[in-house]
């Protein structure tokens, strides 16, 4: 794991990543004493503990004791959270500072369940929320296509017998075949932690991704696989297409594909296109 302070606000709340896990521990003491200002959040954390355990919440059993720095400067355990954790414990909380984050979260599970019942919804957030941000158009269509082609390819999945929990080993397959590293080697390199993937891959990245997954719905479709093993093969086969799409490419251009930018750059690109374009 490595820690460091994440800030809450204007506070400050240890954490902790777990590179294995891919997943964010916070502090819970921490952030009960931002939301709630007691003098004793180690006291107050308890007393939400027993009656969380009396209330049957699975929270509490869902967290667990992690050793982190110390106001003393000293590794003490101390109970931890992920953020699925924190949201829960935050409904829980009475207090005026926690009213915000409860709102957003009543407004958070509302668009998700529009999205639900109308899928194009999350398309059309997601293409403003990119505009937002500063994504290049021509980055942001690609994207939004690959968004679609996903959708369509779990969907192809699930038709197909394909345990939600496998989607993850099917989508490594894939992309190994495309890039020739796995998912996790590819955020890595792009000094990615909890940050999504195809929200920081560059152009050529993300439409290779997109070739690769168009290929693997199509070839599911035509061969009607029956078992977990058969659409194994065609996720290998659907990313080797693509990989041999990226080593042409990368022939033709004589640069690799695979890119350290994140979206971090591609942002930074586009602000400094449009600032070239004005003078």
């Amino acid at each position: 794991m490595s820690d460091k302070l994440q800030l809450f606000g204007n506070a400050k709340i240890r954490s902790s990543w777990n590179k294995k896990e891919e997943e964010w521990y916070f502090s819970i003491v921490d952030v009960i004493e931002v939301l709630t200002q007691s003098p004793s959040p180690g006291a107050y954390w308890r007393k939400l503990k027993q009656r969380l355990k009396e209330e049957g919440n699975e929270t509490v059993t869902n967290c667990h004791g992690l050793k982190m720095m110390a106001a003393d400067g000293k590794m003490r355990t101390t109970d931890v959270g992920t953020s699925e954790n924190i949201f829960r414990l935050i409904q829980s909380i009475p207090s005026p500072r926690a009213e915000p984050l409860k709102l957003w979260l009543a407004k958070v599970a509302k668009e998700r369940i529009d999205e639900e019942i109308d899928p194009q919804k999350a398309i059309d957030r997601a293409r403003e929320s990119y505009r937002r941000k500063g994504y290049p158009e021509e980055w942001i269509n690609t994207r939004m296509k690959g968004i679609e082609t996903r959708v369509a390819l779990t969907a192809e999945w699930k038709e197909h017998g394909v345990k939600d929990q496998q989607y993850a080993m099917l989508t490594d397959i894939i992309h190994r075949g495309t890039f020739e590293v796995s998912v996790r080697e590819h955020k890595a390199l792009k000094g990615l932690t909890k940050e999504n993937l195809r929200d920081n891959m560059t152009l050529v990245e993300s439409a290779l991704t997109t070739l690769a997954e168009a290929t693997a719905t199509e070839i599911t479709r035509a061969q009607d696989p029956q078992c977990i093993e058969e659409n194994k093969s065609i996720a290998k086969t659907s990313g080797n297409i693509a990989g041999n799409a990226r080593k042409k490419i990368e022939a033709e251009t004589g640069r690799k594909v695979l890119s350290s930018k994140n979206a971090r750059h591609l942002i930074e690109e586009e602000r400094q296109r449009k600032l070239s374009s004005k003078s």
